[in-house]
């Protein structure tokens, strides 16, 4: 007996290859991803050498015979963005600063989606004074000083636990409040498509509605808005980083470093301009390389473009 291949799965199968091929043919999404893929892999898979071990790469080793070296100066990979102040390599300090900042901007991400897209399908779904109450609490929160607040959180909560946790949860707390109102508008116009109400009609449970026809729906939107926080909570980050108040020494990040670099590069005698060249170049090659895999996606997700994979 032949096993028939149900209609649907055809389907799903040939609309997954289509998805595939339409996003390997867009440049923003293979420029963008590609930079960021070979920026992490540079930081995730050099982590082991960056630890406290005998490698010359550990990020906190001092050489005071090796101070503000230019590039090339010092043998080795140790010295090939140069040494810092205390003689420690800026190759591998940036190394472990950028495992720190994406992995900051990553968890801020995840932070804020959670809480947005909780806050905007309640809103947009339940509708009445629930939507009324949440939405208007998220108009006070965008009238406050976003750095004040991270800020305050930072201070709050810096002696409960540790300071990378602090950095992330200050940053995502404060930076889901545009996710709820995306995910709000959204909600507002699925609900009242004639597949829902079909749903609605046939006696579908509310909470089924929700999972299985209104959430996937939103999976576009979520995308696209996640690849943009990450850039947004990094830059966030690089800037209490380089107000003193952002990642404890010796640890650092792209932002640390810039601060750290910023008297020495610029002094008219004998500059360093390589401490502030490096940690700036990455920074800023990472967060537009982020916003161009944001713009790919958003056209891969719009139905009204033609580069969608729908």
């Amino acid at each position: 007996m032949i096993a028939l291949t149900p209609v649907t799965s055809l389907a799903t199968v040939e609309r997954r290859d289509r998805f595939m091929r339409v996003a390997a043919a867009n440049p923003r999404i293979l420029v963008g991803g590609g930079i960021i893929l070979a920026i992490l892999a540079a930081c995730l898979l050099t982590l082991p050498l960056t630890r406290p071990s005998t490698s010359s790469l550990y990020y906190d080793r001092q050489d005071l015979t090796a101070v503000r070296k230019p590039p090339g100066v010092v043998p080795g990979a140790r010295g090939w963005f140069g040494t810092d102040i205390l003689g420690r390599s800026l190759f591998s300090r940036c190394l472990i600063g950028g495992t720190i900042s994406l992995g900051i901007g990553a968890a801020s991400a995840a932070v804020s989606l959670v809480l947005g897209v909780s806050v905007g399908l309640v809103a947009g779904y339940r509708g009445g004074w629930i939507d009324s109450f949440l939405m208007r609490t998220v108009d006070v929160l965008y009238g406050l000083p976003e750095i004040l607040m991270i800020v305050l959180l930072q201070f709050a909560l810096r002696d409960r636990v540790p300071n990378v946790v602090v950095l992330f949860l200050a940053i995502g707390l404060v930076s889901w409040l545009t996710m709820a109102r995306v995910v709000r508008g959204q909600v507002l116009s699925l609900r009242g498509l004639p597949f829902i109400e079909a749903a609605r009609a046939a006696g579908v449970p509310e909470r089924r509605i929700f999972l299985r026809h209104i959430f996937p729906n939103l999976a576009g939107p979520i995308i696209v808005y996640a690849t943009l926080t990450v850039p947004r909570a990094m830059l966030e980050e690089s800037l209490l980083s380089f107000l003193g108040i952002g990642i404890a020494p010796p640890l650092s990040t792209w932002g640390s470093l810039a601060s750290d670099a910023l008297q020495p590069a610029l002094n008219p005698v004998n500059p360093g301009w390589w401490l502030l060249l490096f940690p700036c170049t990455l920074l800023a090659v990472t967060l537009l390389s982020l916003n161009f895999l944001g713009d790919g996606l958003r056209d891969l997700f719009d139905p009204k473009s033609g580069d969608t994979g729908y």
